[in-house]
């Protein structure tokens, strides 16, 4: 299990989707990059929130639809 956390580089705060590793999400980060570009929103993995507190407060979604969804709107 992992998370995949999307964080505009300007604000405070990120959106967050409990996942797992592997081609799927590779593949599902590729595709969000495609849409949003490498300027505004960095997206990482991570293995837990607690652990990252420059990404707090967390936002957290529970489909990749609306996590995606709501990338492409930051």
């Amino acid at each position: 299990m992992c998370y995949l956390i999307a964080k505009r580089f300007d604000c405070t705060g990120s959106l967050a989707l409990q996942t797992v590793h592997g081609q799927h999400l590779a593949e599902f980060k590729r595709h969000l990059i495609e849409k949003i570009g490498y300027d505004k929103i960095q997206l990482v993995t991570i293995s837990r929130p607690s652990a990252y507190g420059e990404y707090e407060p967390y936002r957290f979604v529970d489909s990749e639809e609306e996590f995606e969804k709501q990338v492409v709107n930051m």
